[in-house]
C-alpha cells in the first residue's frame, strides 16, 4: 500500500469515529436567539492583534447530545477590562 493511500486510509477512519472534527455547518447568532448549550467543546475566535471586535465559532453539545456549531461576534480576548 502506498502512502498516499494509507494516509487516505487513516484519515476515513479518524474522522469516521470522531476524532478529527468536521467543519459544521455553524449557526450564526442573532439577538435573542435561544441557545440549547449542555456542553461546549471548543471555543475559537479569528486572530486580532489589537482590541476590537472578532467573529467567533463555538462547538457544543445541546441536551440531546448532538453537536451544533454557533457563529458570532464578540470582544477580542486580547482587550483589557481596564480603563
Amino acid at each position: 500500500m502506498n502512502l498516499k493511500a494509507l494516509s487516505a486510509t487513516c484519515l476515513f477512519s479518524a474522522l469516521s469515529i470522531g476524532l478529527l472534527p468536521i467543519a459544521a455547518h455553524a449557526k450564526p447568532y442573532a439577538y435573542g436567539t435561544e441557545l440549547d448549550i449542555k456542553e461546549i467543546l471548543s471555543l475559537s475566535e479569528d486572530a486580532m492583534p489589537t482590541c476590537g471586535v472578532v467573529n467567533a465559532h463555538m462547538v457544543y453539545l445541546d441536551s440531546r447530545g448532538q453537536r451544533q456549531a454557533l457563529d458570532y461576534r464578540k470582544l477580542a480576548s486580547n482587550c483589557s477590562q481596564e480603563g
